[in-house]
């Protein structure tokens, strides 16, 4: 399967939109070492159209680690959707730990999620918790994802 384009024009309104923060994982893209890119929600391979209903800004890291896949099984053993930045609010299915870098599920898709894209590994907690130091974690604009506020 061809991957289809996406338009400059795309790619900045979902850049735009997300406030060039990751939707996953709430990185800002001045922070990470490659930067963000546009993720297919629901990847091409299993139809997800490429419209902007169907696009997330995601760092490398949780892009990567999403790959093609929609979900995972959850501890129960049901297969269980990943978070969809689009329909679900962040608040709803993740918070921050006291320590401010430890991202904590609250539902079985905030834990599929959690676990398939990584959120929690040791380098992630440790780029997370150096960007807390200066303030850069979470971004300012990252609030309304954590906590459905403007």
């Amino acid at each position: 399967m061809t991957k289809a384009y996406v338009s400059a024009e795309l790619r900045r309104l979902v850049a735009n939109r997300a406030d060039r923060i990751c939707e996953y994982c709430l990185i800002h893209d001045d922070d990470t070492y490659v930067g963000c890119s546009v993720d297919h929600i629901i990847s091409e391979k299993h139809g997800g159209p490429t419209t902007p209903d169907n696009l997330a800004f995601a760092c490398d890291v949780c892009n990567r680690s999403k790959g093609s896949d929609l979900g995972s099984l959850s501890p129960d053993g049901v297969l269980t959707r990943f978070f969809n930045p689009r329909t679900d609010r962040w608040g709803d299915h993740f918070a921050l730990a006291e320590d401010g870098v430890t991202i904590v599920p609250r539902t079985a898709i905030g834990e599929v999620t959690e676990r398939i894209l990584k959120l929690n590994v040791q380098p992630r907690l440790l780029e997370r918790a150096v960007l807390r130091e200066t303030d850069s974690y979470p971004p300012p604009l990252a609030r309304r994802r954590m906590f459905g506020i403007a």
